[in-house]
């Protein structure tokens, strides 16, 4: 009995190590294969990869045009936009010029008549002291 149990004992060992190495072994053909489908696919799909790869690039180079155009878009309304705004400060400026001169020149204006005002009151004032002093003399010509 002592020699079935042995002998059973040692085919068990054997069998779960035969499985073991045939179970790593199968695991290793199949990475094999697999780092060989691997391979095979990638000389094979190399085509399909520069062209995907080439239409990428048509891609990234037509979305970099698209943006240097808004870009330049973008450059060309701004630099519109400061030149109507340079446009508008300067008729603003000219509109404040102008309503200076205006102001300037109504002052003027008042001023000059004012002037001219004064003037008429002296000349008239004079001309009253003249006609006045003139019925004088005549009064003291009369009596005397």
């Amino acid at each position: 009995m002592v020699s079935l149990i042995s002998t059973r004992n040692k085919d068990l060992k054997t069998s779960k190590n035969s499985d073991l190495s045939e179970r790593l072994k199968t695991a290793n053909e199949a990475k094999a294969q697999l780092l060989e489908a691997y391979r095979a696919a990638k000389t094979t799909d190399a085509p399909a990869q520069l062209a995907r790869q080439a239409e990428r690039q048509a891609i990234v180079a037509a979305r970099e045009e698209r943006r240097a155009a808004r870009d330049l878009a973008k450059a060309e309304e701004q630099r519109l936009k400061a030149a109507e705004a340079a446009r508008k400060q300067a008729e603003a400026e000219a509109a404040a010029e102008a309503l200076a001169a205006a102001a300037l020149a109504e002052a003027e204006e008042r001023e000059a008549a004012e002037k001219n005002r004064v003037a008429r009151v002296i000349a008239d004032e004079a001309e009253r002291k003249a006609e006045r002093d003139r019925k004088y003399a005549n009064r003291k010509a009369r009596q005397g």
